[in-house]
């Protein structure tokens, strides 16, 4: 086994393109998709190329997580085989729209992929809740197009290794993900030396610690690039995203963990760069829309016209600058760098505590500065598995829950 991206890696990377399973589309078939998550803000996206592209694409799958009406509106809207409300343990009832089956429930998310026929699975339903889904389309052979960072964070080892012996696709919508992918084509037998992921900083770029303390839920959900769901958002203000995108990369490209660098760009045009051994660096620039990459990702491996949006305008971009970050200030993203290098369990509590802290902030439980102290305090107590299964993975991140939960009560966190 290479160390690096050499061909033994590359040769049994599920995002290699493979014979058996091109997304290519005849003229008289449509790519017919399962969108998980679709009314979060990738959903949204994903539905605009499909309106875009009528005569490429066509939703065979819907599912929201409680947003009932609006799923009902789409079943209505788009005619799926079936939906599920993931968030219900009920039925979904009139949310299921003219949709001629219907799921609930996380274990419902599972039973639609199986039952709407795809040819591909959009999953862009954010938190753990992505990983059955995820395993049960890459055990039907079918592609998946990944936007949920915790599927990888959680059970990359697992989930990596079901898409090779399938033989399946696991393409990336990330930003900066999609942008390695990019960069990668063509080179598949050249050595990386690093890949540097690209951030903006965050609503909190800048700052001190100690002016951290106080931030409002509303500031910190002011992004000044992406507009995004609450979760991500604040991810991306504590640099945690950033961190899950590095054990994202490390599970997609077969890279080790230290390979990965991450700037501050605050113009967020280049999206991501590949250093390769030989000293050139190939980067991606785009518009920040994430539209983009969705539509890439669908046609993979064509490329559709976009005439939804202008060209990068690099007379009013002016200049791009990068910097370091501030390890002191955000500590998050070098919790994950651990958590990535001891591997094993140790990722998916990470992210579990991580979910519980944002929870908790969002909720105004605890403070800004609250959420790296959580997570770490779980962190510090988690007692990591080496090689684990589903079952133990699933139970270090239950355990992880709890104790965050515990934390976020005891650890004298609380605003009040």
């Amino acid at each position: 086994m290479f160390d690096v991206l050499g061909p033994a890696v590359i040769e049994s990377s599920p995002w290699r393109a493979r014979p058996n399973c091109s997304p290519l589309m005849t003229p008289s078939h449509r790519k017919r998709i399962c969108l998980l998550g679709a009314t979060g803000s990738i959903g949204e996206s994903t539905l605009q190329v499909v309106a875009d592209f009528p005569d490429r694409f066509e939703i065979v799958g819907l599912s929201a997580h409680t947003s009932a009406a609006t799923l009902a509106r789409l079943a209505d809207e788009l005619k799926p085989a079936a939906v599920c409300l993931s968030g219900s343990e009920t039925p979904p009832g009139e949310a299921g729209g003219s949709a001629s089956a219907w799921f609930s429930g996380e274990e419902g998310l599972a039973k639609l992929v199986e039952a709407c026929e795809p040819d591909i699975v959009v999953v862009a339903i954010v938190g753990a809740a992505g990983l059955t889904p995820t395993l049960r389309a890459l055990e039907l052979g079918l592609p998946v197009a990944l936007a949920n960072k915790e599927v990888l964070v959680t059970a990359g080892a697992l989930v990596m290794d079901l898409a090779r012996r399938r033989g399946v696709q696991i393409l990336p919508i990330d930003s900066e993900h999609n942008a390695i992918f990019q960069c990668l084509a063509g080179h598949a037998d050249d050595p990386v030396r690093r890949v540097i992921l690209t951030a903006s900083g965050g609503p909190f770029r800048g700052r001190t610690r100690a002016e951290l303390a106080g931030v409002t839920v509303a500031e910190a959900l002011d992004h000044p690039t992406w507009q995004m769901g609450p979760k991500i958002t604040i991810d991306s203000a504590t640099l945690m995203n950033k961190g899950f995108e590095v054990i994202e990369g490390h599970h997609l490209f077969g890279l080790d963990v230290d390979r990965f660098e991450v700037v501050i760009h605050p113009e967020s045009a280049v999206h991501s760069m590949v250093e390769f051994v030989d000293g050139s660096i190939l980067a991606h620039l785009g518009v920040t829309n994430m539209y983009l990459p969705i539509a890439h990702v669908l046609a993979y491996p064509e490329r559709l016209e976009n005439s939804r949006f202008d060209a990068l305008d690099f007379t009013r971009v002016a200049s791009l600058t990068f910097e370091d970050y501030d390890r002191e200030v955000f500590p998050c993203l070098g919790y994950a760098y651990e958590a990535a290098r001891r591997g094993g369990t140790w990722p998916a509590a990470l992210n579990a505590a991580n979910e519980i802290a944002v929870e908790r902030f969002l909720a105004g439980e605890i403070q800004f500065s609250g959420i790296p102290e959580l997570i770490d305090a779980v962190l510090q107590a988690h007692d990591g598995v080496a090689h684990p299964g589903l079952d133990e993975i699933r139970r270090a991140d239950a355990e992880a829950r709890e104790k965050a939960r515990e934390n976020a009560r005891s650890l004298g966190l609380s605003r009040k």
